[in-house]
């Protein structure tokens, strides 16, 4: 994160970065909270705008939007709606006006990280348990927020075994563009834009990782928050409230409530718990043995646990394991799970 520290005093008073170091080189995890708190304005996020535009004008580029649920809720408010109205059937009128071939919803993949991290996490126990394999990294981490998996990396990174090896929602949504989509669509993934909407500028940091590239190609070119959707909608001369709805496109328009619960804090936690309950009891989850909705909220640590029973066959060495969560709300308050 970037620290701005005032130097010197009276008329030699400037801003400047933490011991001086230039913003690429300071330890940050790119959440973009720095822009919002820079005392002199001068901070602000990197905006692909202008290359989005390009290649929307471009007859050779196929340019496509995932957008995530967050920034769907959150968009409204550069419009006058207060905090918290979706908008999200709006907005994909407004980005199929402005020129995006095809507009999707990130709640697809959403689903399919939920999937990863869940058998995951149920592959993780199922080796320390029954192969006895001391190896195993338990608890196993979300690897969903790329802020949250570059504050591991610069704070704590002797645990970075324990993150989950899937991919977030974005990543997984930009390699299927690029290969599945692609070959469905019979367009060469050279010529295919892949451009996100996104919660925070963290995701940006994301899209540039040089590792995000498994298809061949990068996984997702363009990453937009809310504020730059939004100026790219009034660019366009267009009133987002006030627009007809229409339905993302097929074929991933698609999701179900875990994965539009990504947008709450602790959302991420009660999806993958759902999940797992489901899939090693086969029934979705008893609201009078788990007050599962606990996890969400804005409180700093939250800490729960649930009794697995009557467990199906495959998963029958479970049966009577407690097993146990923790959610931080804010990388202010990570440093606290480690004391848990």
């Amino acid at each position: 994160m970037v620290v701005l520290e005032a130097i010197g005093r009276g008329a030699e008073t400037h801003i400047d970065t933490f011991m001086a170091k230039p913003l690429a080189e300071v330890v940050c995890i790119n959440c973009g909270q720095c822009i919002n708190r820079c005392p002199t304005g001068a901070l602000y996020a990197n905006d692909p705008s202008d290359e989005i535009w390009r290649a929307i004008e471009d007859p050779t580029k196929h340019v496509v939007i995932q957008t995530a649920p967050s920034p769907r809720a959150a968009i409204g408010e550069e419009f006058g709606l207060e905090p918290g109205n979706s908008v999200t059937r709006e907005l994909n009128t407004a980005i199929k006006r402005i020129g995006f071939d095809k507009v999707f919803d990130t709640n697809f993949t959403a689903d399919l990280t939920i999937m990863e991290e869940g058998t995951e996490l149920l592959t993780r126990i199922k080796k320390a348990v029954v192969d006895g394999d001391t190896t195993v990294k338990l608890p196993q981490f979300t690897s969903c927020s790329p802020g949250w998996v570059k504050y591991i990396e610069h704070f704590y990174p002797e645990y970075l075994d324990h993150l989950s090896s899937a991919k977030s929602p974005q990543k997984m949504f930009g390699s299927i563009i690029k290969t599945f989509y692609a070959e469905q669509a019979g367009i060469d993934p050279k010529d295919i834009v892949s451009v996100a909407l996104m919660p925070c500028s963290a995701k940006k940091f994301e899209c540039n990782r040089p590792e995000m590239d498994s298809s061949g190609y990068r996984d997702v070119d363009y990453g937009l928050t809310a504020r730059e959707m939004a100026m790219m909608i009034k660019e366009a001369g267009m009133k987002l409230p006030s627009l007809p709805k229409s339905d993302f496109d097929d074929p991933f328009g698609l999701g179900s409530g875990a994965g539009l619960i990504f947008g709450a804090t602790g959302g991420v936690m009660e999806a993958a718990l759902r999940t797992v309950y489901e899939l090693v009891t086969g029934r979705e989850v008893p609201f009078e043995k788990l007050r599962i909705e606990a996890v969400r909220g804005f409180e700093g640590v939250k800490q729960s646990s649930v009794v697995l029973e009557n467990c199906v066959p495959d998963w029958s060495f479970l049966e009577g394991v407690e097993l146990k969560f923790i959610v931080a709300h804010g990388t202010a308050n990570a440093k606290k799970l480690w004391k848990c």
